[in-house]
């Protein structure tokens, strides 16, 4: 077995992707309630804030700063997956590890906001990002960081390009 590093900063922000086994699922959206009740409770114990989140059926992308002093994003997610698990009464249903990814500065921390909203739209299940429920872009348009018709550059995107898609390194949950 490969021995990942992650880099831990305390009071970080990261970009996290996060997959079930089954990549044709559709668990996340079908049991969107159970996520986030499993969600909200791990964040009552643990807090950290949630930049951004799009859920799809099978993966979701977000982003989240701990509070200062705290590193321990791979502890939030271990217990976010166990107790959307046992919510949902299935076992075995998550990829054993996730991408996680530095945020390194302002324009690292947009291009991965981008990425997190524009992502229903670039596997074609909307044709307009708004149109996507189980997304936090909605949030961020009410507080006007985003116009209500964004859609992002979806070919930079689809290329990986703004990202650097494969400097990820997957972290363990």
């Amino acid at each position: 077995m490969s021995n990942y590093r992650r880099h831990y900063v305390p009071g970080g922000t990261w970009f996290f992707t996060v997959n079930l086994q089954n990549r044709q699922s559709d668990l996340l959206t079908r049991h969107i309630d159970s996520l986030r009740a499993a969600t909200a409770m791990v964040k009552r114990a643990k807090p950290f804030t949630i930049n951004a989140w799009t859920i799809l059926p099978e993966h979701m992308h977000c982003i989240w700063t701990l509070p200062e002093g705290d590193s321990d994003f791979s502890a939030r997610w271990r217990d976010i997956k166990k107790t959307f698990s046992r919510h949902i009464e299935m076992r075995h249903i998550w990829q054993p590890r996730f991408w996680e990814h530095t945020i390194r500065n302002e324009e690292d921390y947009r291009r991965h906001m981008d990425y997190v909203y524009i992502n229903p739209l670039k596997h074609g299940y909307v044709s307009k990002v708004i149109d996507w429920p189980y997304s936090m872009f909605h949030r961020d348009v009410r507080e006007g960081l985003y116009p209500e018709d964004w859609a992002g550059e979806i070919e930079d995107f689809a290329a990986g390009e703004r990202l650097n898609i494969h400097e990820r390194r997957p972290g363990k949950a």
